[in-house]
């Protein structure tokens, strides 16, 4: 691609890698203090997206939560929250969720060819709908959002979409933050799957970063 967002992946996982357990509880992995950093970081994007899987089981907002960063992002000439951005091969969202429902903000979703019109009878009067190919192409998606003005995309999951970016190349950053605690359940899902990664023990990732917030610690990594 000649040209493409700045893609900055965020997550917050256990000890052991995991990003959520297996009850219908969400997982809470961070802490009050890093929750604010993460929103600090939205605020700082044009766009934020997260997997179809991400909608239906942890129902986002995908909101800045700030009213001081809200009203700069405003004082800048942006709408008070980021773009939010998904994709999906069946195009079967609810379109009652937060992420259609909360904030007067931009909804894009990218779905498969073959998913393109049932997707737009269900979502086409709370989101853009765009035909990504079939399966859905990350370099469409990427160069779509390149035209509409993205210049920095945050990334914030799950752990298959962190694997497509990061199997792809198409990542720059990695904010990882680790939970200090074990999950222990090779059913609950983890960060990232199995996958043929560009960054291995032969090529490593850049440590740019890292610091304790809280009991949590961030690392952030350059790619």
């Amino acid at each position: 691609m000649t040209e493409r967002p700045y893609v900055l992946l965020s997550c917050a996982a256990s000890v052991d890698g995991y990003i959520d357990d297996t009850t219908d509880e969400r997982l809470l992995l961070s802490n009050d203090e890093d929750f604010d950093r993460v929103d600090d970081v939205r605020a700082s994007c044009d766009a934020i997206l997260v997997g179809a899987n991400t909608i239906r089981r942890d129902n986002p907002r995908l909101l800045v939560r700030t009213e001081e960063r809200r009203k700069a992002r405003v004082a800048r000439g942006l709408p008070e929250s980021p773009i939010k951005v998904t994709f999906t091969a069946r195009g079967d969202l609810d379109p009652s969720a937060k992420f259609f429902a909360a904030g007067d903000v931009e909804k894009i979703v990218y779905c498969s060819s073959a998913a393109v019109d049932k997707c737009r009878d269900r979502l086409g009067d709370v989101a853009t709908v765009v035909d990504a190919g079939d399966p859905v192409d990350l370099d469409t998606v990427l160069a779509d959002l390149a035209d509409r003005g993205v210049r920095r995309l945050m990334v914030e999951g799950g752990g298959t979409v962190h694997t497509q970016f990061l199997t792809a190349g198409l990542a720059d950053e990695l904010q990882l933050v680790i939970a200090p605690f074990f999950v222990g359940d090779s059913g609950a899902p983890r960060f990232v799957g199995t996958g043929a990664f560009p960054h291995h023990p032969g090529n490593r990732m850049r440590l740019d970063e890292a610091r304790p917030i809280g009991d949590v610690i961030l690392a952030r990594y350059l790619l």
